[in-house]
């Protein structure tokens, strides 16, 4: 075994301040490992640094392995550590049947909900157990040292499904030929932070995105938005991404979903493998409409399951709503846990064959939809998958005077919401009319 030392020196650190020297050390170590039954051909890729740094590296002792081969650095993107070693698929007895690898991006990955997510990721539980995928990571300069820590996690794992990893801050390198980008990172709520002002922060965010996304990613990515509010800024990185179908953009309302189900489960007393066909129509806000017109338990209609009426109308959408604040109520933080899973259920719904006479809900662009829903704004309603990473509406639902009236409110609030981000969407001068105060609790 040959162990070779590098000594790093960025020299040119730009972060609009005085340049700061950092120096740092570290050993790699190449030994007989085994993935599968051999450890095959390696590249060597340049250790990770942050934007627009220099590194010098120094190599004492440069006997390598059998089958390592030393790139040009400046053929091959930033990845980090153990990934920068390159392993030959078709060369390996047991990979053989592994699909392509998939290049999966995710913003905002230092934070709570992806340090749930990209371990699920990476395990196998999202794409299967014969997917190999590799993880594009988007920080930002105040992250950089955190994502650093993610990967050293994602290291220590030893998914042997995770063959790539990859950290930076410039979304125009990190979306490079990503086939799914799982947007997440957005500027919180603060005290006295108006929804407009958060509109606007955050759809400048997403408007950047969706431009690099057009750029760089694969032409047929699948985009879910995660970082609120996730309807508006799902439209608005759509819109500057239109080389992308709009039909591949999605907001995040599967927690909703999910947290609707729990709640009629309860009250039925049923587990909630039980509960079918839950839709939840609209805006990620206080105007969502869980629907149970529609939903079934034990293939029955909720309604004749669950006879109180006054619960249906009014405190189960309460419940819904409000339960993102009661997490945070009992133990001071927000359900960073629940969302991750809800973003790995969406995933597994748009490439797993949905369930016969069952449905799914996601924020979706609402171009030729059969409801009457107003065109060109993203809008939560009921979807079925082939398997094949697309979906289409369910045509076969009931649209009540109840349901309608409280879909419509939840269309007038998007369409005030497209308004106030004109600017980023390129149709104009924005005007906000937010009628009110739509946040949902806990997310402020």
């Amino acid at each position: 075994m040959a162990v070779a030392e590098f000594t790093c020196t960025p020299t040119s650190y730009i972060i609009n301040k005085p340049n700061p020297h950092h120096h740092c050390s570290s050993q790699l170590s190449y030994a007989t490992n085994r993935i599968s039954k051999n450890l095959l051909s390696y590249s060597f890729r340049p250790y990770p640094r942050a934007q627009n740094a220099s590194i010098c590296c120094s190599v004492k002792e440069a006997q390598a392995p059998v089958g390592l081969q030393i790139d040009d650095p400046k053929r091959k993107p930033e990845c980090y550590g153990v990934f920068c070693l390159t392993y030959d698929l078709k060369a390996e007895e047991e990979t053989k049947s592994w699909k392509k690898l998939i290049n999966i991006a995710v913003s905002g990955a230092a934070g709570m909900i992806s340090n749930h997510l990209l371990f699920k990721l990476a395990s196998g539980e999202v794409f299967g157990p014969d997917q190999p995928i590799a993880l594009k990571l988007l920080g930002s300069e105040r992250s950089f040292q955190a994502l650093e820590g993610v990967a050293m996690e994602l290291e220590d794992s030893l998914y042997p499904l995770l063959r790539e990893v990859s950290i930076g801050i410039d979304p125009y390198e990190v979306f490079q030929d990503v086939e799914w980008a799982l947007l997440i990172g957005a500027k919180p709520r603060g005290p006295g932070m108006e929804r407009a002002d958060l509109l606007d922060i955050n759809g400048q965010i997403f408007a950047e995105q969706g431009k690099a996304l057009n750029a760089v990613a694969s032409r047929n990515v699948k985009v879910i938005v995660v970082g609120n509010p996730c309807n508006t800024n799902a439209l608005i990185c759509l819109k500057n991404a239109p080389n992308i179908p709009a039909k591949n953009f999605h907001a995040l309302t599967r927690l909703d979903e999910n947290r609707a189900k729990c709640q009629l489960a309860l009250k039925a007393g049923v587990f909630y493998d039980k509960v079918s066909n839950v839709t939840i129509w609209g805006n990620h806000s206080t105007t969502q409409v869980p629907d149970f017109v529609n939903a079934r338990i034990n293939g029955l209609p909720v309604k004749e399951v669950i006879k109180d009426t006054k619960w249906l109308e009014e405190e189960f959408t309460e419940k819904v709503q409000k339960r993102g604040g009661a997490l945070i109520q009992k133990w001071g933080r927000s359900s960073a846990a629940s969302t991750a899973v809800s973003v790995v259920d969406a995933i597994k719904s748009l490439v797993n064959p949905t369930p016969e006479g069952d449905w799914f809900s996601s924020g979706v662009y609402t171009a030729g939809n059969p409801y009457g829903i107003a065109e060109d704004i993203v809008f939560s309603m009921p979807c079925r998958s082939k398997g094949d990473g697309d979906y289409e509406l369910v045509k076969d639902v009931i649209i009540d005077d109840f349901l309608r009236e409280r879909i419509k409110k939840s269309e007038a609030e998007l369409l005030a919401e497209k308004r106030c981000v004109a600017h980023l969407t390129g149709e104009g001068i924005a005007v906000c009319d937010l009628p009110e105060d739509t946040m949902l609790p806990g997310e402020m």
